[in-house]
Parts: C-alpha cells; sequence; structure tokens
C-alpha cells in the first residue's frame, strides 16, 4: 500500500478549515500541522512533508534553509497572490513548483479600490470625522476639491487579474483607464503607456503588481512627483514599492492630495507612525480582498490544487517556472 502524501499546512489558514479540504481523499494524504508557531516547529516539521500549504502572514518563511530541510518536498501552494514569503529561487533549484492563488480575490481587491476612490474623490472619511466629533462641514468639504470618479484618468501599474478587473470597473464608470505592466496585453480594455507617462497622466494612480527585487522602491520619489496636480494613489499591492517615507514626503509636498493605503513597509503599521495623522489618508489593515466571496474561492483554489498534486494530476498557477506535474520524492 502506497503511504500517504504528508500535507504540512502553515498557519494562519485554520486547521480545522484545513481538514475539511482534503477530508475527501480519506487515506491518500494525512494532514499535519507544526507544533508550535515558532522558527524551532517549522524546521523540525518539513522533513517529512510532501507538499506545503504556506503561510502568507508574517509568521513562517519559507527561505533556503527551510527549503533545505524539506528533503522530501514535492510541491508548496501559497494560499494567496503574493508570493513574497518564499525563496523563489532556492526553491526552484530544488524543482519544486510553487502555485499561488492567482485571481481568487480580484473582485474583491478591485471593488475595494474602486470603494477607496469613491471616499477619497467625495473626502467621504474626512466628512464622516467632521460630523462624529459634532461639526457640520458641509462649506469645508465644498472647497477640499470634490470631483466625480468618472471624470479621473485611472493609470493601473500592473495588469494581473487584479489590475485587469480594477480597469473594468473604473472603464463601467466612464473612466480614462491607462495601464502599464511588463507584458503588453493586446486584449485589455485599457491603454497601454510607458510607466512615467502613465504616472504623469494620472488622477488616480492605482498599483497592483507584486512585490519582486525589480518592484521594490519602483514608485519612490522621483516619480511620485511626475503626477498631475490633485492626484490620488491607491496601493493594493505590497509595501516598499511605493515606500511610506516617499508616500508622506509626497503627501507634504503636494504631489499627492491623498492616498489610500492596504499595505504598509511594516505590517501591522506601528503606533504613532506619521501616516497615522494624515487626514488625507484612508488606511485600511491589509484587507482590500477579505470578503466572504474571496474567502470561498481561496478554499476552493488551495483545494484543488492540492488534490490535483495528490492524484498525479497537473496543478495550476505555477509560479517559478517548474513543471506542474507534482513529482514525489
Amino acid at each position: 500500500m502506497t503511504a500517504p502524501w504528508r500535507i504540512l499546512s502553515l498557519p494562519p489558514v485554520g486547521r480545522e478549515v484545513v481538514r475539511g479540504m482534503f477530508e475527501p481523499l480519506g487515506d491518500a494524504a494525512e494532514v499535519t500541522f507544526p507544533e508550535r508557531r515558532d522558527r524551532a516547529a517549522l524546521l523540525a516539521a518539513l522533513p517529512s512533508a510532501d507538499i506545503v500549504i504556506a503561510d502568507f502572514s508574517r509568521g513562517f518563511v519559507l527561505d533556503a534553509e527551510a527549503v533545505a530541510a524539506a528533503r522530501r518536498l514535492a510541491f508548496v501552494q501559497m494560499p494567496a497572490v503574493g508570493v513574497d514569503r518564499l525563496d523563489l529561487a532556492a526553491l526552484t533549484a530544488a524543482d519544486v513548483p510553487v502555485a499561488n492563488a492567482a485571481g481568487f480575490n480580484a473582485r474583491g481587491v478591485a471593488e475595494w479600490v474602486l470603494g477607496a476612490a469613491f471616499a477619497l474623490c467625495r473626502n467621504l472619511a474626512w466628512g464622516d470625522r467632521g460630523v462624529r466629533a459634532g461639526g457640520w462641514p458641509q462649506a469645508e468639504l465644498a472647497v477640499r476639491n470634490p470631483r466625480e470618479v468618472h471624470t479621473q484618468r485611472v493609470g493601473i501599474v500592473g495588469f494581473g487579474s487584479i489590475g485587469a478587473e480594477t480597469a473594468r470597473l473604473f472603464a463601467a464608470l466612464g473612466c480614462a483607464v491607462s495601464y502599464w505592466t511588463r507584458r503588453r496585453r493586446p486584449e485589455a480594455a485599457a491603454t497601454y503607456r510607458e510607466l512615467d507617462d502613465l504616472i504623469a497622466t494620472s488622477d488616480i494612480l492605482v498599483l497592483a503588481l507584486p512585490l519582486t527585487d525589480e518592484t521594490r522602491g519602483m514608485i519612490g520619489p522621483e516619480r511620485l512627483a511626475l503626477l498631475p496636480p490633485n492626484a490620488l494613489l491607491i496601493n493594493v499591492a505590497r509595501g516598499g514599492i511605493a515606500p511610506d517615507d516617499a508616500v508622506l514626503g509626497a503627501l507634504d509636498s503636494g504631489s499627492l492630495a491623498g492616498a489610500a493605503l492596504d499595505v504598509y513597509d511594516r505590517e501591522p503599521l506601528p503606533p504613532g507612525h506619521p501616516l497615522r495623522s494624515q487626514e488625507n489618508v484612508l488606511l485600511s489593515p491589509h484587507a482590500a480582498g477579505s470578503t466572504v466571496q474571496s474567502q470561498q474561492n481561496l478554499i476552493a483554489a488551495v483545494r484543488d490544487n492540492v488534490t490535483a498534486a495528490v492524484q498525479g494530476r497537473d496543478v495550476r498557477n505555477i509560479v517559478n517556472g517548474v513543471k506542474p506535474q507534482v513529482i514525489r520524492r
């Protein structure tokens, strides 16, 4: 009898959720978890794992040391889109395919971007704070440059599933939508522009691309200075692409009229961080994709991909170029 595949599931995905995903596999798979939430427990659990469901939070990192400890590792599934918590070079060198859950929260994040655009354009959070404090800032709101979203030129940096869905929603409102990505998309319902041109012609600049060595610091002070007057920034990508200090500098200089941020250089955002006191910044705790529908999509994506690996079928959404058929070690 063939031994069951050992699936090591890392936090923060709940244990009961994971057990429920793979119960239909019966004796073909055994789900395990680290004994504790520390580095030593991770390194102790990895040597017997065939498949790892990775940690998308700031907890367990699959770095080169961890990959070396995972001698039987045949597949890594990230229950998220971003894979910056993984050492992709080490995993690729070990011939381990890595998959993400691309597209699972595209609609949820795109709707958050749209909601953030409305909030910034109409100063909704600022007005709410004023009324709650006992004021009636009707006249003050009228001089804070309120604008209708459909009149804004929208530029999207990154055009994966989130960027494409964001473009579609803004276009439906009547916005002029442009985008930049490393590979031009002929099918895109938006106009391609080179990055600096895109920034210089965007009243609302949306960041929706992964954090890599190439994109870290990509939208720094020099590029933020290219924005047109009264521009707005919405970041649902990763902290570090537009560093917090650069965003603060652009707000102070007037290059930015406002920003909506779901991600930061450090998460959680430290107490007393100057972004917390910016009245024209909408802050969110990295939760743009946290909808009921997105979570259902995520569970289905992880379940289906890991099940395919166990049953000898090709997995989907490989991000490191390794062949999609998972070979047991």
